[in-house]
Protein backbone atom coordinates (compact mmCIF):
# COMPACT_ATOMS: atom_id res chain seq x y z
CA UNK A 1 0.00 0.00 0.00
CA UNK A 2 0.90 3.52 -0.44
CA UNK A 3 2.26 5.74 2.28
CA UNK A 4 0.38 9.06 0.60
CA UNK A 5 -2.72 9.88 2.71
CA UNK A 6 -6.02 9.34 0.97
CA UNK A 7 -7.01 13.51 -0.23
CA UNK A 8 -10.09 14.32 2.48
CA UNK A 9 -13.33 14.52 0.25
CA UNK A 10 -14.72 18.08 -0.21
CA UNK A 11 -17.72 18.73 2.79
CA UNK A 12 -20.45 20.32 2.23
CA UNK A 13 -23.87 21.27 3.82
CA UNK A 14 -25.58 18.65 2.17
CA UNK A 15 -23.51 15.66 3.16
CA UNK A 16 -23.40 16.94 6.75
CA UNK A 17 -27.14 16.15 6.68
CA UNK A 18 -28.45 19.46 5.53
CA UNK A 19 -29.76 20.61 1.99
CA UNK A 20 -31.13 24.24 1.74
CA UNK A 21 -32.11 23.52 -1.34
CA UNK A 22 -34.28 20.48 -0.61
CA UNK A 23 -35.56 22.81 2.29
CA UNK A 24 -36.58 25.70 0.23
CA UNK A 25 -39.18 23.48 -2.02
CA UNK A 26 -40.64 21.79 1.85
CA UNK A 27 -40.88 25.04 2.67
CA UNK A 28 -42.26 26.14 -0.58
CA UNK A 29 -44.68 23.09 -0.48
CA UNK A 30 -45.64 24.31 3.06
CA UNK A 31 -46.60 27.42 2.78
CA UNK A 32 -48.15 26.62 -0.60
CA UNK A 33 -50.86 25.57 1.90
CA UNK A 34 -51.54 28.46 3.72
CA UNK A 35 -54.01 30.83 2.48
CA UNK A 36 -54.97 33.95 4.18
CA UNK A 37 -58.99 33.81 5.08
CA UNK A 38 -58.69 35.99 8.41
CA UNK A 39 -62.33 37.94 7.98
CA UNK A 40 -62.52 41.42 9.18
CA UNK A 41 -59.55 43.66 10.75
CA UNK A 42 -55.86 43.08 11.17
CA UNK A 43 -55.59 41.00 7.92
CA UNK A 44 -52.17 39.94 6.68
CA UNK A 45 -49.79 42.32 4.72
CA UNK A 46 -48.19 40.20 2.27
CA UNK A 47 -44.71 40.10 1.73
CA UNK A 48 -43.60 36.83 -0.33
CA UNK A 49 -40.11 35.24 0.75
CA UNK A 50 -39.23 38.20 3.37
CA UNK A 51 -37.62 38.03 7.22
CA UNK A 52 -40.55 38.69 8.64
CA UNK A 53 -44.55 38.34 8.54
CA UNK A 54 -46.52 41.73 8.97
CA UNK A 55 -49.99 41.96 9.90
CA UNK A 56 -52.08 45.49 9.29
CA UNK A 57 -53.11 47.38 12.14
CA UNK A 58 -54.55 50.41 11.10
CA UNK A 59 -51.63 52.93 10.88
CA UNK A 60 -49.25 50.20 12.13
CA UNK A 61 -47.71 47.00 11.31
CA UNK A 62 -47.11 44.45 13.63
CA UNK A 63 -44.19 42.44 12.63
CA UNK A 64 -43.93 38.68 13.72
CA UNK A 65 -41.37 35.79 13.33
CA UNK A 66 -39.55 33.12 15.10
CA UNK A 67 -36.74 31.15 14.85
CA UNK A 68 -34.33 29.08 16.82
CA UNK A 69 -30.54 28.58 17.76
CA UNK A 70 -30.41 25.24 16.21
CA UNK A 71 -27.14 22.91 16.70
CA UNK A 72 -25.63 25.51 18.30
CA UNK A 73 -26.90 23.38 21.26
CA UNK A 74 -24.94 20.91 20.91
CA UNK A 75 -22.26 22.37 21.32
CA UNK A 76 -23.42 24.21 24.61
CA UNK A 77 -24.49 20.89 25.87
CA UNK A 78 -20.76 19.34 25.46
CA UNK A 79 -19.09 22.10 27.19
CA UNK A 80 -22.36 22.95 29.54
CA UNK A 81 -21.96 26.34 28.51
CA UNK A 82 -25.65 27.90 28.72
CA UNK A 83 -25.43 31.27 29.29
CA UNK A 84 -24.61 32.63 25.44
CA UNK A 85 -27.37 30.82 23.74
CA UNK A 86 -30.40 32.85 24.94
CA UNK A 87 -28.67 36.01 23.21
CA UNK A 88 -28.91 33.55 19.79
CA UNK A 89 -32.03 32.97 19.99
CA UNK A 90 -33.24 36.66 20.52
CA UNK A 91 -30.56 38.15 18.06
CA UNK A 92 -32.34 35.29 15.20
CA UNK A 93 -35.62 36.81 15.80
CA UNK A 94 -35.37 40.40 16.42
CA UNK A 95 -32.48 40.81 13.38
CA UNK A 96 -35.02 39.60 11.16
CA UNK A 97 -37.53 41.88 12.62
CA UNK A 98 -35.78 45.18 11.83
CA UNK A 99 -35.48 44.19 8.07
CA UNK A 100 -38.71 45.79 7.23
CA UNK A 101 -37.88 48.60 9.59
CA UNK A 102 -39.93 47.26 12.53
CA UNK A 103 -38.79 47.96 15.87
CA UNK A 104 -38.62 44.75 18.38
CA UNK A 105 -40.99 45.48 21.21
CA UNK A 106 -41.57 41.86 22.66
CA UNK A 107 -40.45 38.30 22.69
CA UNK A 108 -41.42 34.97 23.89
CA UNK A 109 -39.28 32.23 24.29
CA UNK A 110 -39.87 28.56 24.01
CA UNK A 111 -37.61 25.50 25.49
CA UNK A 112 -38.72 21.70 25.01
CA UNK A 113 -35.98 18.93 27.05
CA UNK A 114 -35.84 15.84 27.96
CA UNK A 115 -35.82 16.89 31.50
CA UNK A 116 -35.03 20.14 33.21
CA UNK A 117 -32.36 21.35 34.85
CA UNK A 118 -32.85 24.77 37.25
CA UNK A 119 -28.96 25.42 36.70
CA UNK A 120 -29.17 25.39 33.15
CA UNK A 121 -32.48 27.02 32.46
CA UNK A 122 -30.98 29.93 34.55
CA UNK A 123 -28.20 30.03 32.45
CA UNK A 124 -30.37 30.73 29.26
CA UNK A 125 -32.31 33.08 31.07
CA UNK A 126 -29.35 35.34 31.67
CA UNK A 127 -28.61 35.13 28.03
CA UNK A 128 -32.09 35.94 26.86
CA UNK A 129 -32.23 38.85 29.44
CA UNK A 130 -28.68 40.08 28.13
CA UNK A 131 -29.96 39.53 24.28
CA UNK A 132 -33.63 41.77 24.77
CA UNK A 133 -31.37 44.67 26.72
CA UNK A 134 -29.47 44.68 23.38
CA UNK A 135 -32.30 44.47 21.30
CA UNK A 136 -34.27 47.14 23.50
CA UNK A 137 -37.13 44.73 23.53
CA UNK A 138 -39.18 42.87 26.72
CA UNK A 139 -39.57 39.16 27.24
CA UNK A 140 -43.56 39.09 27.99
CA UNK A 141 -44.07 35.14 28.63
CA UNK A 142 -42.59 31.76 27.32
CA UNK A 143 -43.05 28.55 27.81
CA UNK A 144 -40.61 25.13 29.18
CA UNK A 145 -42.38 21.89 27.40
CA UNK A 146 -40.93 18.68 29.10
CA UNK A 147 -41.12 15.98 26.80
CA UNK A 148 -39.23 12.83 27.60
CA UNK A 149 -40.26 11.05 24.61
CA UNK A 150 -39.84 13.22 21.53
CA UNK A 151 -37.11 15.68 22.95
CA UNK A 152 -33.81 14.31 23.69
CA UNK A 153 -31.82 17.50 25.45
CA UNK A 154 -33.07 20.31 24.47
CA UNK A 155 -34.14 22.90 22.16
CA UNK A 156 -34.60 26.88 22.02
CA UNK A 157 -36.64 29.00 20.18
CA UNK A 158 -38.33 32.33 20.06
CA UNK A 159 -40.90 34.86 18.34
CA UNK A 160 -40.47 38.06 18.13
CA UNK A 161 -42.93 40.80 17.92
CA UNK A 162 -42.09 44.41 16.46
CA UNK A 163 -43.86 47.29 15.21
CA UNK A 164 -43.81 49.87 12.54
CA UNK A 165 -45.71 52.86 10.90
CA UNK A 166 -47.27 51.36 7.57
CA UNK A 167 -45.44 54.37 5.81
CA UNK A 168 -42.41 53.04 6.75
CA UNK A 169 -42.43 49.50 6.10
CA UNK A 170 -39.38 49.08 4.01
CA UNK A 171 -39.95 45.88 1.68
CA UNK A 172 -37.11 45.83 -0.64
CA UNK A 173 -39.25 47.26 -3.85
CA UNK A 174 -37.40 50.70 -3.42
CA UNK A 175 -34.25 49.14 -4.62
CA UNK A 176 -33.35 50.31 -7.75
CA UNK A 177 -29.80 49.42 -10.05
CA UNK A 178 -27.15 51.86 -8.64
CA UNK A 179 -28.28 51.66 -5.09
CA UNK A 180 -24.85 50.89 -2.67
CA UNK A 181 -24.95 48.02 -0.27
CA UNK A 182 -23.91 48.63 3.16
CA UNK A 183 -22.22 45.30 4.99
CA UNK A 184 -22.33 45.18 8.46
CA UNK A 185 -19.53 42.65 10.27
CA UNK A 186 -20.45 39.71 12.08
CA UNK A 187 -19.39 38.46 15.34
CA UNK A 188 -18.82 35.01 14.24
CA UNK A 189 -21.00 31.89 12.80
CA UNK A 190 -23.81 33.20 14.65
CA UNK A 191 -26.48 30.35 14.70
CA UNK A 192 -26.50 29.16 11.05
CA UNK A 193 -24.39 26.20 9.29
CA UNK A 194 -23.23 24.84 12.53
CA UNK A 195 -24.17 21.45 11.00
CA UNK A 196 -21.62 21.52 8.77
CA UNK A 197 -19.12 22.94 11.14
CA UNK A 198 -19.46 20.16 13.84
CA UNK A 199 -19.13 17.69 11.27
CA UNK A 200 -15.51 19.21 9.75
CA UNK A 201 -14.44 18.93 13.38
CA UNK A 202 -15.64 15.52 14.01
CA UNK A 203 -14.28 14.22 10.49
CA UNK A 204 -11.00 15.82 11.86
CA UNK A 205 -10.98 14.50 15.42
CA UNK A 206 -10.92 17.72 16.35
CA UNK A 207 -12.74 18.61 20.26
CA UNK A 208 -14.89 21.80 20.84
CA UNK A 209 -12.37 21.84 23.34
CA UNK A 210 -9.59 21.70 21.11
CA UNK A 211 -7.00 24.65 20.13
CA UNK A 212 -6.27 25.55 17.28
CA UNK A 213 -4.18 29.07 16.63
CA UNK A 214 -4.27 31.30 15.61
CA UNK A 215 -7.80 31.65 17.39
CA UNK A 216 -7.71 32.22 21.18
CA UNK A 217 -10.39 30.42 22.18
CA UNK A 218 -11.25 26.46 22.33
CA UNK A 219 -12.71 25.83 19.06
CA UNK A 220 -16.06 25.09 21.16
CA UNK A 221 -15.98 28.47 22.61
CA UNK A 222 -15.41 30.40 19.08
CA UNK A 223 -18.40 28.83 18.18
CA UNK A 224 -20.50 29.75 20.40
CA UNK A 225 -19.83 33.35 20.18
CA UNK A 226 -23.71 35.47 20.31
CA UNK A 227 -24.82 36.04 17.34
CA UNK A 228 -24.15 40.23 17.06
CA UNK A 229 -27.59 42.11 17.19
CA UNK A 230 -27.96 45.22 14.97
CA UNK A 231 -31.44 46.40 16.17
CA UNK A 232 -29.66 50.07 17.62
CA UNK A 233 -27.61 50.41 14.51
CA UNK A 234 -30.15 49.91 12.28
CA UNK A 235 -32.73 52.22 14.27
CA UNK A 236 -30.34 55.28 14.52
CA UNK A 237 -30.10 54.98 10.48
CA UNK A 238 -34.04 54.43 9.98
CA UNK A 239 -34.84 57.93 11.62
CA UNK A 240 -31.89 59.76 9.63
CA UNK A 241 -32.07 58.43 6.12
CA UNK A 242 -33.61 56.64 3.31
CA UNK A 243 -33.24 52.87 3.59
CA UNK A 244 -34.43 50.86 0.29
CA UNK A 245 -34.21 47.17 1.57
CA UNK A 246 -32.35 45.40 4.15
CA UNK A 247 -31.06 41.79 4.43
CA UNK A 248 -30.33 39.31 7.93
CA UNK A 249 -27.52 37.07 6.56
CA UNK A 250 -28.33 33.94 7.88
CA UNK A 251 -28.86 30.41 6.68
CA UNK A 252 -28.36 30.47 2.91
CA UNK A 253 -25.60 33.36 2.86
CA UNK A 254 -25.17 35.25 0.51
CA UNK A 255 -28.34 33.72 -1.41
CA UNK A 256 -30.69 36.06 0.88
CA UNK A 257 -30.43 38.89 -0.80
CA UNK A 258 -32.27 37.82 -3.92
CA UNK A 259 -35.23 38.08 -0.79
CA UNK A 260 -35.80 41.45 -1.46
CA UNK A 261 -37.03 41.97 -5.08
CA UNK A 262 -37.53 39.82 -8.10
CA UNK A 263 -35.33 41.08 -11.25
CA UNK A 264 -32.89 42.88 -9.04
CA UNK A 265 -28.79 42.11 -8.89
CA UNK A 266 -26.41 41.97 -6.06
CA UNK A 267 -22.92 43.06 -7.10
CA UNK A 268 -20.53 42.27 -3.68
CA UNK A 269 -17.54 43.86 -5.51
CA UNK A 270 -15.47 44.15 -1.94
CA UNK A 271 -15.81 41.35 0.58
CA UNK A 272 -15.69 41.59 4.36
CA UNK A 273 -13.20 39.91 5.85
CA UNK A 274 -14.09 37.06 7.22
CA UNK A 275 -13.61 35.63 11.08
CA UNK A 276 -10.76 32.99 11.67
CA UNK A 277 -13.14 30.71 12.66
CA UNK A 278 -14.36 30.64 8.51
CA UNK A 279 -10.87 30.35 7.40
CA UNK A 280 -10.28 27.15 9.69
CA UNK A 281 -13.24 25.59 8.80
CA UNK A 282 -12.98 25.89 5.02
CA UNK A 283 -9.25 24.77 5.27
CA UNK A 284 -10.12 21.59 7.47
CA UNK A 285 -13.32 20.68 5.20
CA UNK A 286 -11.59 21.20 2.16
CA UNK A 287 -14.93 23.69 1.35
CA UNK A 288 -14.84 25.31 -1.67
CA UNK A 289 -15.89 29.48 -1.74
CA UNK A 290 -19.24 28.25 -3.11
CA UNK A 291 -20.46 26.16 -0.24
CA UNK A 292 -18.70 28.65 2.59
CA UNK A 293 -20.57 31.82 1.01
CA UNK A 294 -24.08 30.08 0.84
CA UNK A 295 -23.63 28.66 4.17
CA UNK A 296 -22.10 30.70 6.51
CA UNK A 297 -22.48 34.53 6.56
CA UNK A 298 -18.68 34.67 6.00
CA UNK A 299 -17.57 37.99 8.16
CA UNK A 300 -20.88 39.65 6.69
CA UNK A 301 -23.46 39.67 9.38
CA UNK A 302 -26.25 42.05 8.16
CA UNK A 303 -26.57 44.59 4.70
CA UNK A 304 -28.72 47.67 3.97
CA UNK A 305 -29.72 49.00 0.32
CA UNK A 306 -29.28 52.81 0.13
CA UNK A 307 -28.90 55.54 -2.34
CA UNK A 308 -25.53 55.71 -3.42
CA UNK A 309 -25.75 59.65 -2.55
CA UNK A 310 -26.14 58.38 1.22
CA UNK A 311 -23.73 55.40 1.30
CA UNK A 312 -21.12 57.01 2.51
CA UNK A 313 -22.59 58.88 5.39
CA UNK A 314 -24.71 56.31 6.57
CA UNK A 315 -21.55 54.47 6.67
CA UNK A 316 -19.78 57.22 8.89
CA UNK A 317 -22.48 57.11 11.25
CA UNK A 318 -22.60 53.09 11.69
CA UNK A 319 -19.14 52.40 12.28
CA UNK A 320 -17.83 49.35 13.93
CA UNK A 321 -16.42 47.93 10.68
CA UNK A 322 -19.29 48.62 8.33
CA UNK A 323 -18.58 49.45 4.71
CA UNK A 324 -19.85 49.58 0.86
CA UNK A 325 -19.50 46.75 -0.46
CA UNK A 326 -21.13 46.55 -3.35
CA UNK A 327 -23.76 47.86 -5.33
CA UNK A 328 -27.21 46.35 -7.15
CA UNK A 329 -27.68 46.08 -11.11
CA UNK A 330 -30.80 44.58 -13.33
CA UNK A 331 -28.87 40.81 -13.29
CA UNK A 332 -31.61 39.31 -11.06
CA UNK A 333 -28.08 37.46 -9.34
CA UNK A 334 -25.89 37.27 -6.68
CA UNK A 335 -22.53 37.58 -8.30
CA UNK A 336 -19.15 37.85 -6.41
CA UNK A 337 -16.58 38.88 -9.22
CA UNK A 338 -13.83 38.26 -7.24
CA UNK A 339 -14.65 35.22 -6.21
CA UNK A 340 -16.17 33.79 -9.45
CA UNK A 341 -19.72 32.79 -7.64
CA UNK A 342 -23.03 33.21 -8.82
CA UNK A 343 -26.08 33.01 -6.94
CA UNK A 344 -29.58 33.14 -9.09
CA UNK A 345 -32.01 31.81 -6.41
CA UNK A 346 -32.62 31.44 -2.54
Amino acid sequence: MSGKRKPRMKMTYAKAGVDIDLKSKCIGALVDELKDKREGRWKLLDLPGHFTGLIDFGDYALSLCTDGVGTKLVIAESLGKWDTVGIDCVAMNVNDTICVGAEPVAFVDYIAVDEPNKKVLASIGKGLQKGVEQANAIIVGGEVAIMPDLVRGLDLSGTCLGIVEKSKIITGQNCRPGDAIIGLPSSGIHSNGLTLARKILEDCRKTYKSKMPPLKKSLGEELLTPTRIYVKDVMSILGNFKVNGMVNITGGGMRNFVRLKEGIGFQIEYLMKPNLIFKLLQELGSVDDREMYQTFNMGLGFAMVVPRNQAKAIVSRLGKGAKIIGKLDDSGKVTVPSLGLEYCEY
